[in-house]
């Protein structure tokens, strides 16, 4: 069964991360100009695509009229390493990724794509440590990222005192899930952490704050086959159609 919508690729000469980055943009059908488009970036893009089921629930959720429009666009890394570098915390290259996000992408897509361009709306998408880059990145930069759908963050204390230092969560929409079974993951670089803990840490901060807010705890644990399930339900509710 062929797709109802259109996937192209583009390539940004990245300055900030000196390497050619691809973007995978998923249209949907009946794409028009004439129409303004939601964006939802999502890191770890590849796998958002193959195993999240992106396109396939674009094209699902566009035909029931269940969300408005959306552009998808998926954002990869090279290897685990790369991923470890760029959306990690203390990544050696997180900094300049943010900086390819804001400077490089946004700005592309808005010449490419009929966009909002304004942070509402754009989404930042991303499971484990490319949620917590999804996090970090609208958290300081509401006006460009207005939502964030955040799968199984990465949390640790400087995630924490990261988002405590964040005065205004007001202009932000965040959807946060996090599975039950996740107090045994293993890390990049072999460790093994508790994810749960530290993520209801974080829920009850943000629960706290002046932001739109919804946390959801899954029956499942730190992989795919958890994150799939929820992805539809993500969607839904940062793109679904107002009543």
């Amino acid at each position: 069964m062929g797709r109802k919508g259109q996937m192209k690729d583009y390539t940004i000469s990245s300055k900030y991360l000196d390497e050619d980055m691809q973007l995978k943009v998923y249209t949907p059908e009946n794409f028009s100009p004439l129409y303004k488009y939601h964006f939802c970036i999502m890191q770890d893009g590849n796998d958002y695509y193959q195993m999240g089921r992106a396109a396939t629930l674009s094209d699902e959720l566009h035909s029931d009229h269940d969300i408005e429009n959306t552009i998808f666009i998926g954002i990869h890394y090279n290897d685990r390493y790369d991923r470890q570098d760029k959306y990690h915390p203390d990544g050696k290259k997180q900094g300049d990724y943010i900086n390819f996000l804001i400077r490089e992408v946004v700005p592309f897509l808005d010449e490419e794509l009929p966009g909002f361009s304004m942070g509402r709306g754009r989404t930042l998408a991303g499971d484990s440590l490319a949620g917590t880059l999804a996090l970090m990145t609208a958290a300081r930069f509401p006006n460009i990222f207005g939502n964030v759908i955040m799968q199984s963050p990465y949390v640790d204390a400087h995630v924490m005192e990261y988002i405590q230092s964040i005065k205004d969560f007001s202009s932000l929409t965040v959807y946060h899930t996090i599975g039950n079974e996740e107090t045994d993951v293993k890390t990049t670089n072999g460790d093994r952490k508790d994810f749960l803990t530290p993520n209801l840490e974080l829920r009850d901060y943000l629960d706290k704050q002046s932001l739109s807010y919804v946390f959801y705890e899954l029956e499942g644990d730190h992989t795919w086959g958890s994150w799939q399930k929820d992805f539809k339900r993500a969607l839904v509710t940062i793109f679904g159609k107002e009543d």
